[in-house]
């Protein structure tokens, strides 16, 4: 079976999901399948359907094995080829099957696909993203990529229901979906312009990791976009990124995660500016003041905080977690929350130290394991065979790793997935993974609440935060209210913070 080389991290995302599917029934449930994707002359031949396609390639490639690309015209054959080229470049294992009956499959054009069932359809029209499991549904010919990137978000999220509903508590379909990202309404019909002449403002995006992935992947298809992008952040791509990380390929393991970015925007006109360095660090040696709008990106509370603390001007934050996506969007004073309010440390949160501990079933070691981290220390054989004990696997299978940091034993073997591949257990599991979908569609979104802040596309405000499950129906009710910290303690709420915004932006528009 053609399983991708980095499909460790893919079973943790996966059974942090569905909790009752081990390592090897999921290998073999998926390996069962055969994703077809469908598409005619108009998809191909479109701006939008082409959008659709890349993506819908790109994420399917990061999980399932068999894909059957399923061309419906002479355009779309040729289309078809270049297709072929980015799930290869993905995982070159990959079954590409021209014989196998899909057990499901993506359509992205007008062609009723009678032959498939269930046939998942996706479409768009410039900023609205629409699926539908009964009739084809058409692709704008505008050149806005951001409603057929949300559309192969979301079509792929209804496979996923479709492939694994046996072990989903609310595994139906959308039947009938649209997704408006000017007011992140669903079902609305509220659309913004076809195409975009638009220069930002010098934009910092802080964190290029999987959600900043699908940000650049997006901004770079965006035509009509110039200006500055300041990209930050200090790490570089390991090969389990590549389970959902958009611009990564197999040849991209120890690149930077910045030089991803600056190599998606080299043929476009922005201006991309790379800092591979920490938020804190780009402050300092940038002696940066003004910051009229910054694209948070990043993975901890911690970081999110330290970005707010600066006080840029207006501040768009886009996240996963266990149970939801969203996007936030931030102005430093009024009623609503900054986004130091939204991750206001109420509870006090385990350290790095406890939850490796716990991870590996050791926590009478982390005293041990806490001197180890701050050391920079091997994890040692003696702690090694331990941890190998508590998870049930042989000594044998990560002996390798005894002489390495105890941080690069979690990261690789515990949140790679390489202890589940062996059998092992992880109790508790790790920092939840999100599936390819989650990531890029939250990435997705943040490139639109970019693009859409500074092309002032919205006649009035909405709510400050938009939350989506993909793991269930698109609910009636995406955004919500956020209000500052009732405690009165966070930084919007203290008068000198409030004095510092206000005097760097005094007199700006």
């Amino acid at each position: 079976m053609a399983l991708a080389n980095f499909f460790g991290k893919t079973a943790l995302a996966i059974t942090h999901v569905l909790r009752d599917l081990d390592y090897s029934s999921l290998s073999d449930l998926i390996g069962r399948h055969v994703i077809g994707l469908v598409f005619d002359d108009k998809a191909a031949g479109s701006f939008e359907g082409r959008i659709a396609l890349e993506l819908s390639t790109n994420l399917l490639s990061r999980l399932y094995p068999r894909i059957r690309f399923m061309p419906k015209g002479s355009t779309a054959d040729s289309f078809g080829h270049d297709l072929v080229s980015i799930a290869k470049s993905i995982n070159p294992a990959i079954e590409i099957d021209d014989a196998a009956p899909p057990t499901a499959a993506l359509v992205v054009g007008e062609h009723a696909c009678e032959n498939v069932s269930p046939a998942i359809y996706v479409g768009s029209d410039r900023w609205i993203a629409r699926t539908s499991m009964s009739e084809p549904l058409s692709n704008a010919t505008s050149e806005i990529p951001f409603g057929a990137a949300a559309a192969a978000c979301l079509g792929n999220a209804n496979l996923f229901r479709v492939v694994f509903q046996n072990y989903l508590s609310e595994a139906t379909t959308d039947t009938v979906a649209a997704l408006s990202l000017i007011d992140c309404e669903a079902d609305s019909d509220l659309n913004g312009p076809g195409q975009l002449t638009l220069t930002l403002e010098p934009t910092r995006l802080v964190g290029v990791g999987a959600i900043g992935n699908a940000t650049v992947w997006a901004l770079a298809r965006a035509k009509g976009l110039s200006g500055d992008l300041h990209l930050i952040d200090h790490e570089d791509i390991e090969l389990s990124n590549l389970q959902r990380y958009v611009l990564s390929t197999q040849n991209d393991e120890s690149s930077q995660k910045i030089a991803l970015a600056e190599r998606e925007l080299s043929a476009t006109e922005l201006k991309a500016i790379p800092h591979y360095k920490r938020w804190g660090e780009y402050l300092r040696d940038e002696d940066i003041w003004q910051l009229p709008c910054v694209s948070v990106a990043v993975d901890t509370a911690e970081d999110r905080q330290a970005v707010q603390a600066a006080l840029p001007k207006f501040l768009v934050n886009a996240w996963t977690q266990t149970g939801d996506l969203g996007v936030s969007r931030h102005s430093f004073v009024g009623d609503n929350a900054c986004l130091c309010c939204l991750y206001f440390p109420d509870e006090k949160s385990n350290s790095r130290d406890q939850i490796i501990a716990a991870a590996i079933g050791l926590p009478h070691a982390v005293i041990q394991i806490r001197t180890l981290l701050y050391q920079g220390k091997a994890i040692g054989k003696d702690l090694l065979e331990q941890a190998a004990v508590a998870m049930g696997i042989p000594f044998e299978d990560v002996a390798e790793f005894q002489d390495e940091p105890i941080e690069e034993f979690y990261t690789r073997a515990v949140c790679g997935g390489l202890i589940l591949k062996l059998g092992g257990t992880l109790n508790p599991t790790p920092l939840a993974v999100p599936l390819a979908f989650q990531s890029a569609m939250a990435g997705i979104l943040l490139a639109s609440e970019t693009v859409i802040y500074h092309a002032k596309l919205r006649s009035r405000d909405i709510q400050p935060l938009t939350r989506l499950d993909l793991l269930r129906p698109l609910s009636s009710k995406l955004n919500h209210p956020a209000r500052k910290h009732y405690s009165g303690r966070c930084i919007c709420q203290d008068p000198d913070f409030i004095q510092s915004y206000t005097a760097k932006y005094d007199g700006l528009s």
